[in-house]
């Protein structure tokens, strides 16, 4: 009898993906474990393999197909003793769901290539913002999520949905309450800015198509600063005594093969500054606030096409020789487009370092639904007072963005303080 081959969720909130590339044809042989193709989520591009063994009898679904639904049909296997070539394809209808791939010529114009952004917070023009849940009278909602709504007594129709066309998914009704959704519907009737239409004015370019990243990216950045009261706190903290620090862990782990970053003791810091500061490791959920006993501080990583925010977990009960191993491991990854779902999905809080690119002072966006993420600038020379005597010492500039719902500015603060005191006093990093 012939296998029928969806389309996986390859993450717990995934409803659709990028069939990007097949790695078998029609006729091949495969085996449980053999890799049959790479899916292209919004965060990762991931290895599809096979469960079980047979003989590929049709594939459905072309490679650079968008917006394939899971549970559509992909392809079709025929068992062991079967005749391939007369197996008939399984699925039926299901094939049809699956969106044609898009034409080679809207791909690339005959133009010169925009170099993708470093910027672990990209500002750009507006993305357009979801399409609303709800089309006439009809909410578009998934059934877990209408069934989640119906226990709680919560409207669909007061929620904003945060999936694929605006369809309201499980995250969006899961921390909602009956009593709650006045301020959903608050939120979702806000006016939004609608974007300027582009105009190339003659000018020689290329029409990129954008990524299932790039879109998540425009969308969440511009979800956040239109959603989230920012308030940004900076400080000036002195390096030294934590390079000196850096230097002497290095001669000691040399032989261990291990070379710390100042990334790696300032991810070890953040985790330490939050935990002495427990009012800003939380998530504003609507009216109730989650209040995070572990620090899992998220990273902000450069990859070809955008970013990701791999996380280090529990990184304040950590050693920094862990978290500088864990992060290399993580970073490369992320690179090759090998993270699990759990591996980025998540965090309590965000660091993003632009030091390595000379910039001195920028205010990052916050990466919802955390409540804060710390922008780290270059460390530099400069004129500091020293036990009232100006001298010349290593200074970076560090500004804090908090989501003000969720955290006060003296708590805010407090955390700033706490993060300058560790830096400059770093042994407590090893203690």
């Amino acid at each position: 009898m012939p296998i029928a081959i969806k389309m996986p969720a390859l993450s717990p909130t995934m409803e659709e993906g990028t069939l990007a590339k097949w790695l078998v044809k029609v006729g091949d042989k495969v085996s449980a474990g053999d890799i049959m193709a790479e899916i292209e989520t919004d965060k990762a591009t991931m290895e599809f393999e096979a469960v079980d063994e047979g003989t590929i009898a049709d594939i459905a679904v072309p490679e650079g197909t968008e917006g394939v639904k899971v549970g559509t049909v992909i392809a079709t296997l025929a068992e062991e003793g079967e005749d391939a070539a007369s197996v008939k394809p399984a699925g039926g209808d299901e094939k049809a769901e699956a969106p044609s791939p898009a034409p080679a010529s809207e791909e690339k114009a005959e133009t010169a290539a925009p170099a993708p952004a470093p910027a672990p917070t990209p500002v750009a023009r507006p993305a357009p913002s979801p399409a609303p849940a709800a089309s006439g009278d009809r909410v578009v909602a998934s059934p877990l999520a209408k069934r989640i709504a119906a226990d709680k007594g919560i409207d669909l129709s007061t929620l904003k949905g945060s999936g694929p066309n605006g369809r309201i998914v499980k995250a969006d009704v899961e921390g909602a309450k009956a009593g709650a959704t006045a301020l959903a519907a608050a939120s979702a009737a806000a006016p939004v800015a609608t974007p300027a239409a582009a105009q190339d004015f003659g000018i020689p370019h290329e029409v990129e198509k954008l990524s299932g990243m790039r879109k998540t990216i425009a969308r969440r950045l511009t979800e956040a600063k239109q959603q989230i009261p920012h308030i940004y706190l900076t400080v000036d903290i002195r390096l030294d005594p934590l390079l000196k620090l850096r230097g002497e862990l290095n001669k000691a782990l040399e032989a261990r093969g291990v070379k710390l970053s100042v990334n790696d003791l300032l991810i070890k810091a953040l985790a330490q500054a939050l935990l002495q500061v427990p009012s800003c490791n939380v998530q504003f959920a609507g009216d109730t606030l989650l209040k995070f006993t572990r620090a899992d501080i998220s990273v902000a990583v450069s990859i070809p096409g955008g970013l990701i925010t791999p996380i280090i977990t529990d990184a304040g009960g950590k050693t920094i020789s862990t978290i500088s191993t864990e992060m290399k491991d993580l970073a490369e990854r992320a690179r090759e487009g090998k993270l699990a779902p759990h591996e980025y999905q998540g965090g309590t809080a965000s660091i993003s370092n632009m030091g390595m690119f000379g910039i001195k002072h920028f205010d990052a966006i916050i990466n919802p639904p955390q409540a804060m993420i710390m922008a780290i600038g270059a460390g530099e020379k400069r004129p500091y007072v020293i036990d009232d005597a100006l001298q010349i010492a290593t200074v970076m500039t560090v500004t804090g963005s908090f989501d003000h719902r969720a955290i006060d500015g003296a708590d805010g603060a407090a955390m700033m303080k706490a993060f300058k005191e560790i830096c400059e006093k770093p042994l407590g990093l090893v203690a």
